[in-house]
């Protein structure tokens, strides 16, 4: 029922929150995800202390120093997935990070300006500038951090396709902009946040994949 609905929907950081996310936290959750993409979350979550270790803690300062040769190391360690390429987006998202930390102090601070329909241009930003943040892996990382965003899981998916809201390629400009709209219109009249309607959706229809 309803109360049983409430109880599984999960709440975003406030906005106070999100501009206080630090950076090596957001490093650290860029690449977790990037790492359980197309591989087993669980193992991920097994392994993430030793992730932690060996990339100190995810600060950028000090990933910024790593050289090509001290990935490549990392990259062979059992401690760790060996996956080359997604070690060396490890970097590549931290130089993206000081970009965006020079001009507003903190990405928390930037994403904290993508509020709404609006949150489809942050997804936008780290496809373009970040490293594998493309598709859901980006916005899967937002919700992760706590960042309110919708998620375009098969079920969020297959709602709007249902009612013929969108047609043509799932993460088309035109169907992305319909989806943020409607998801926009939707808090506007409940007060809800994005993570909250999305949350719902997906609980009230198809295999409830949230």
């Amino acid at each position: 029922g309803e109360r049983g609905l409430e109880a599984l929907v999960s709440q975003p950081l406030s906005p106070a929150g999100v501009k206080a996310l630090s950076d090596d936290r957001v490093l650290s959750a860029f690449t977790k995800k990037v790492f359980q993409s197309g591989f087993v979350w669980r193992v991920i979550e097994q392994k993430w202390p030793e992730f932690e270790a060996l990339f100190f803690n995810f600060e950028v300062e000090k990933v910024l120093l790593m050289s090509d040769e001290m990935l490549e190391q990392r990259a062979t360690d059992k401690r760790i997935v060996r996956n080359l390429k997604k070690v060396m987006t490890i970097r590549d998202n931290a130089l993206m990070l000081n970009d965006i930390r020079l001009s507003h102090t903190s990405f928390g601070k930037f994403a904290s300006q993508f509020t709404g329909a609006a949150v489809i241009d942050l997804w936008a930003h780290l496809k373009k500038h970040g490293a594998r943040l493309g598709g859901n892996t980006g916005p899967y990382a937002l919700r992760a951090l706590g960042i309110d965003t919708f998620l375009l899981s098969r079920d969020v998916e297959g709602y709007f396709r249902a009612y013929d809201l969108i047609s043509g390629g799932l993460t088309s400009k035109q169907s992305l902009t319909t989806i943020a709209n409607i998801f926009a219109d939707w808090q506007a009249q409940s007060g809800r946040s994005l993570q909250e309607l999305s949350q719902i959706l997906a609980y009230s229809c198809g295999d409830n994949r949230v």
